[in-house]
């Protein structure tokens, strides 16, 4: 493709650049560009808000350019700040590379496994002195990194901010000297950290990468971004079941950003949509999801079983069964459910949950979370809309 053809690609679904010219110049002189995403395997799984960023690299790989997936195994010790209104939990070393094993077999379910270099920061930071370290520090001023939105929030909030938060926006940037990156990509949060790459290749006599920022996906609540730690989130390791039931989960007015974001529809092609009734339509966003990570055929199966479920009102076929002697500690049915270890939520939530009456024992809503458990010789147990089990006396 020529640079015209090439940039119409690089822009699509692009909340913010900065660069622009640079990258277009780049393009324009036919060179193959080095861009690099940057993750940080703080938990088991990748979601679908880094599949909005993965689309974007897939793309780019497709026309030719040099994909860098880097995994921050040293800078995860800190935990990144961005959106965030508290210090992050540390991880131990050995967390992080448990998440880390992970994180690679998922990213090439979309990227080109042989396109792509994978790299990770403790390569340079593991031989780092505490001295190489002040000295990075040397080029930023507490009131340049006072500038970031959440540390504006939290300062304002008086709520604590860690002084090593303070280091994770000078390490990312510092990434990009090492691996001299022409472009770098992340969420429209992560906007701070991709401009101070910028700063430090500037300062390390390199060309400053341009910075694409993709916009930040919503969550099954259809309100805030879709994150593991508000627990909103569909993962690349979801069961196919899962992954069914939550794209069917989620409100109306969010699926439009699925098709945009996750399928690359046009805008065109989701105003046709929009036309069709929403629940056709969620019904095909959701089979072509799954079909994507599981295949047509499984895709047609979780279908069925939706229909069959949440249409005629039917207990799913296979579900997981326990004998009630498990249960013998346990005197109410929130008890039992935490027992069990499917539901993935909090006791609080759990409990309003109840309250609202998606729990169902046997067909009978239950009312309160605190409800004594009573066991029959054969008891089949719905916790919200996907969660079945049954307990055999």
């Amino acid at each position: 493709m020529d640079a015209k053809q090439q940039w119409s690609i690089f822009s699509q679904c692009v909340e913010k650049m900065v660069g622009e010219a640079e990258i277009q110049q780049k393009l324009s002189a036919g060179k193959s560009l080095r861009v690099k995403l940057g993750v940080d395997p703080t938990r088991p799984d990748l979601t679908f808000g880094h599949w909005v960023v993965f689309n974007k690299l897939r793309q780019l790989q497709e026309l030719g350019h040099h994909i860098i997936f880097l995994m921050g195994d040293y800078t995860t010790q800190i935990g990144d700040p961005s959106g965030r209104s508290s210090t992050r939990p540390m991880l131990t070393r050995e967390q992080i590379e448990e998440n880390a094993k992970t994180y690679l077999a998922q990213a090439f379910k979309v990227l080109d496994p042989q396109r792509t270099e994978t790299r990770r920061n403790s390569e340079w930071f593991g031989k780092m002195t505490f001295g190489d370290l002040l000295s990075l520090t040397r080029h930023v001023t507490v009131a340049q990194l006072l500038e970031r939105d959440d540390f504006t929030k939290r300062y304002q909030a008086n709520t604590p901010i860690a002084l090593i938060e303070f280091l994770y926006p000078i390490l990312q940037a510092y990434d990009s000297v090492m691996l001299k990156a022409d472009i770098e990509l992340g969420g429209m949060d992560q906007l701070f950290n991709l401009c101070m790459g910028r700063q430090f290749q500037k300062l390390f006599g390199q060309e400053e990468q341009g910075v694409i920022c993709m916009p930040l996906l919503v969550g099954l609540d259809g309100v805030k971004k879709m994150s593991k730690s508000f627990g909103n989130y569909i993962a690349f390791n979801d069961s196919a079941t899962d992954m069914y039931g939550k794209i069917m989960s989620i409100p109306d007015d969010a699926m439009w950003t699925y098709f945009q974001l996750l399928l690359l529809e046009s805008p065109e092609q989701i105003e046709a949509r929009k036309l069709e009734h929403p629940m056709l339509m969620k019904k095909e966003l959701a089979h072509r999801i799954v079909s994507k990570f599981f295949g047509t055929s499984t895709a047609d199966a979780e279908a069925e079983n939706f229909q069959a479920i949440f249409s005629q009102k039917k207990v799913p076929e296979k579900i997981v069964a326990f004998p009630a002697d498990r249960f013998a500690n346990c005197t109410t049915w929130m008890e039992v459910i935490i027992e069990t270890g499917l539901y993935p939520g909090s006791k609080k939530e759990l409990k309003r949950l109840i309250e609202q009456g998606g729990v169902e024992v046997n067909e009978q809503r239950m009312e309160k979370g605190q409800e004594p458990a009573f066991f029959g010789k054969d008891t089949v147990v719905r916790v919200g809309k996907r969660i079945f089990f049954r307990i055999q006396a």
